[in-house]
């Protein structure tokens, strides 16, 4: 099981830092369903911070677990309020893309805390 934690974990890890490192470099994949929600300019480096921290969080998780298991906890919300605001804006081909997110997130934390 901890083998499985660790794989899953850094892929995790690497996947959420990716999409961070993507919103705060503007890429055009990220900026459009971005604009299409209403997310306003000024909230999009935060954003982009959360997801970093997060991900850097569930890599501290390996030495620190209350610090993954926080993090694994705030993706976690982090991505349940992505496709919230996805489908509040109606952009229903999109809600799913959040969820690509939060899965991997989510079984980290499940796998931290089987261990």
């Amino acid at each position: 099981m901890n083998v499985a934690y660790y794989i899953v974990g850094v892929l995790a890890a690497l996947w959420i830092g990716f999409s961070g490192y993507s919103l705060a470099t503007k890429k055009q994949f990220v900026v459009e369903p971005l604009e299409q929600y209403g997310v306003p300019r000024s909230r999009w480096n935060w954003l982009a911070l959360a997801k970093a921290a997060g991900a850097l969080g569930l890599i501290v998780g390996f030495f620190l677990p209350a610090i993954g298991v926080a993090a694994a906890i705030c993706l976690i919300a982090y991505f349940l309020g992505a496709s919230a605001t996805a489908i509040r804006a109606r952009s229903y081909q999109t809600a799913v893309f959040p969820v690509l997110y939060l899965v991997p997130a989510a079984a980290t934390l499940i796998l931290q805390l089987a261990r």
